[in-house]
């Protein structure tokens, strides 16, 4: 059963200091990779979320033997040929970062494995991933040729691969590359645009040589990765929910601590400030092997302007929230080359346009994108989640703002990556 949450906040401030939870795409690798390497491998900033807690489930069944106490989380590995067949099925809950990099990790390991998914990872493409990875021997059986789960993982022997990506996309990516270390010979990816890079930091980390050359990657097959320790930053998609709450409701000023600032995820930076948002950044020391830092936003005057092109890798998951920035600006925001959202938790596309729709945004979608013309005043309204986290906490967002209350339907999905969303808006709250 769903819960709806009825939001009415009076003409709020935002004032105060968050820390920001950590990094939902480095928290799973850093689970990923500690159950690869040998040895123990400590984590610190491990985000609790539903999609992370999903792949530390998967990896247990595994047999790889994994602690958690709150953001610490210890795992113990001989390495991938020590991992058990499951004698149950792997449930990758909501998580299609869980999915897809297991579906490259499985198939060069020596045993067999079923994985699926809840209702919305079931509806969500696969092939993009499972076709690459039968060009390198890989076998699988599932719905449609391996484009839905439930799918089947028979372990085999893998063979390298060139690849030339067709969209920028980490997970694939990523999936190629775990697969690629248990492939004969040197496998080479290449890319039309920088996709988010937390893999190939990671292997390096774990003491794996890669060749990274612009936008061609090279990982030689056999290697064996080493434990180690790894700080998980915050979470720049959490962080941006946060940080046009700080821009568009009036008298704000918030403080974002330890916010990651991997440069393949800053893009919601880059698209703040093109659109005149207040900020200062201040980069904290090096913990580990990705960037994080102190962001402070305030109330801004906000103007449109046009986002695309190779930008879009870089703030893909943000684009909700950009969204609702910009029925605060001043002018016209043209959202383009972002088809991807269409195979998100949901067509992110129609989504966000709807639910904006339904609170007096001027805003249409287009086939790659959205236009949307500010400023307009917003008004409350029932809206959906569609069972999408990121759509949930815009919607909370936009409550912040709106002239009368706002209803949003199963507010729980926000802890698949936020599970503590309401907690930390609560507490920077001034009514």
């Amino acid at each position: 059963m769903t819960i709806s949450k009825v939001l009415d906040y009076a003409k709020p401030s935002l004032k105060g200091t968050l820390r920001i939870p950590g990094d939902k795409s480095v928290s799973h690798r850093s689970i990923m990779f500690g159950a690869i390497a040998k040895g123990t491998t400590t984590v610190e900033g491990f985000l609790q979320s539903d999609d992370c807690l999903s792949t530390i489930d998967c990896f247990s069944k595994l047999g790889v033997a994994i602690s958690v106490d709150g953001e610490k989380v210890e795992i113990k590995s001989e390495g991938l040929a020590a991992w058990k067949e499951p004698n149950e099925l792997l449930y990758t809950g909501n998580s299609g970062t869980t999915t897809r990099l297991l579906l490259g990790l499985l198939a060069g390991s020596h045993i067999s494995s079923v994985l699926i998914g809840d209702e919305s990872i079931q509806k969500r493409p696969m092939r993009r991933v499972t076709d690459p990875l039968k060009q390198m021997g890989a076998k699988y059986i599932g719905r449609e040729n391996g484009q839905y789960t439930p799918i089947a993982v028979e372990g085999t022997k893998l063979r390298a691969i060139n690849y030339e990506m067709p969209v920028a996309s980490a997970q694939v990516k990523s999936a190629i590359l775990l697969a690629a270390l248990n492939a004969e010979g040197e496998t080479v990816i290449k890319e039309l645009e920088t996709s988010r890079d937390h893999t190939e930091k990671m292997l390096q980390h774990f003491g794996a040589t890669i060749s990274v050359d612009d936008q061609t990657i090279r990982l030689q097959g056999g290697q064996t990765l080493t434990s180690t320790h790894v700080v998980v930053p915050g979470d720049i998609s959490s962080a941006a929910f946060f940080l046009v709450a700080g821009a568009i409701v009036p008298n704000s000023n918030l403080t974002l601590q330890n916010v990651g600032l991997n440069p393949t995820r800053t893009g919601i930076i880059d698209a703040l400030n093109e659109m005149g948002t207040s900020m200062t950044i201040e980069l904290d020391e090096l913990k580990s092997h990705e960037e994080m830092g102190t962001i402070v936003v305030e109330t801004s005057s906000l103007k449109g302007a046009v986002i695309g092109g190779d930008l879009i890798p870089r703030l893909i998951d943000e684009i909700p929230i950009i969204a609702l920035l910009a029925t605060q600006a001043h002018g016209k925001t043209v959202i383009k080359d972002a088809e991807e959202l269409k195979v998100k938790e949901t067509n992110r596309i129609d989504a966000v346009v709807n639910e904006l729709k339904k609170l007096g945004a001027n805003i249409t979608a287009t086939d790659d994108g959205m236009i949307i013309e500010g400023p307009t005043p917003l008004h409350g309204a029932d809206l959906q989640t569609y069972g999408d986290h990121r759509i949930g906490m815009m919607a909370a967002i936009a409550s912040l703002i709106t002239s009368s209350p706002v209803t949003i339907d199963n507010a729980e999905c926000i802890s698949v990556s936020y599970p503590n969303f309401f907690e930390q808006l609560t507490s920077v709250l001034n009514e």
